[in-house]
């Protein structure tokens, strides 16, 4: 029988996952709610508004029928916006005629509820609807997929067996697929890096340079690393391609939206026009709301969420905030790593 994957979602990884599972020899089906653009990829086998000069391959379908996409398969990728999630699986849920395997490729954190994704998914399931849930994540601009650049990611899951299965269902020559069983720690780095490379696009946007720069993805990743071991994470993940890896790729580079978003911020632009701007959901926003509730929830100091905050939500000047950032108290620098290794063990 013929190899069969779903994703859910249209976006730009979604469309770009599709590829790499096409390549693999699988006939992927894609749901999309716009019959727009579910026209477009069956028509023209394109996806002009996420993927420019792009074209896909021939085993790549869509449908806007839930039903008739995740029928045949028992292993469904869901490649839609933090927002969207719950009311997703609710319709998954009223046509899936069997426990189904859930890999998830979003990045955020729910505002107010403060779960991550894997959370959100086993409390929005009914147990006997779901089987297992993996996270891919790591450093992956869809745009360099789509066009086979080489590229590394992490498969994730609290069962190994389902992680090795995703593993092997994306890896290709192109596509490298690690395993790693801390989903906390593979989460909460692929959220948080949103809120660094917002405020990285805002220092771009004020005119700073590399120097600040490589201050900001040094302490951001001290900022992940606290908050994430607090949780539960293994401070080792953040040092991965899930943790610096994905936080490089999104502070540095011209595809990240969340980079753009705020580099438009340093430049003038107030939240609202940024965001229409854009066109596109940009997670960091909602992210840097629910990180801010983590940090006061486990007692966390985050002060760069903390300026970015007032940035988006309390109307502070970018260039004021960073200067409140720079003059804030001085510390040691292996404090933070003392103070991080002492929670891992304590975890322990």
């Amino acid at each position: 029988m013929d190899k069969k994957a779903a994703v859910i979602g249209t976006g730009s990884w979604g469309t770009a996952l599709a590829i790499v599972l096409a390549d693999n020899g699988y006939n992927v089906e894609m749901w999309g709610r716009s019959e727009e653009a579910v026209k477009e990829i069956n028509e023209s086998h394109t996806n002009e508004k996420y993927l420019k000069g792009c074209r896909l391959p021939d085993n790549i379908t869509a449908a806007s029928n839930l039903q008739d996409v995740i029928g045949g398969t028992n292993t469904i990728v869901l490649a839609v916006p933090t927002k969207a999630i719950r009311q997703v699986l609710d319709d998954i849920q009223k046509v899936q005629s069997e426990p189904i395997t859930i890999v998830h490729v979003s990045k955020g954190i729910e505002p107010d509820s403060l779960l991550r994704i894997s959370q959100i998914i086993e409390q929005a399931m009914e147990p006997e609807n779901l089987k297992d849930i993996v996270v891919l994540s790591g450093p992956s601009h869809a745009e360099e997929v789509s066009l086979r650049h080489p590229t590394t990611v992490v498969a994730s899951s609290g069962n190994l067996e389902a992680a090795v299965k995703v593993q092997n269902m994306f890896m290709n020559n192109q596509f490298r697929v690690y395993t790693n069983t801390d989903m906390v720690g593979v989460e909460i780095g692929g959220a948080l890096k949103n809120i660094i490379a917002l405020a990285a696009g805002v220092g771009d946007g004020l005119g700073y340079g590399d120097n600040a720069k490589a201050a900001l993805i040094t302490r951001g990743l001290v900022e992940i690393s606290r908050l994430g071991v607090k949780m539960g994470a293994n401070p080792l993940t953040f040092s991965g391609l899930s943790g610096i890896g994905d936080l490089i790729v999104t502070c540095t580079s011209v595809h990240s939206r969340n980079w753009r978003a705020g580099n438009m911020l340093g430049k003038g632009m107030n939240l609202d026009e940024v965001l229409d701007n854009m066109g596109m959901v940009v997670e960091g926003v909602r992210t840097t709301k629910a990180a801010k509730q983590l940090a006061a929830e486990y007692g966390v100091s985050m002060p760069i969420t903390d300026a970015l905050y007032d940035i988006l939500f309390n109307g502070v000047d970018a260039r004021e905030a960073v200067d409140q950032l720079m003059q804030r108290n001085k510390t040691h620098e292996m404090e933070d790593l003392v103070v991080l290794l002492g929670d891992a063990l304590e975890e322990e």
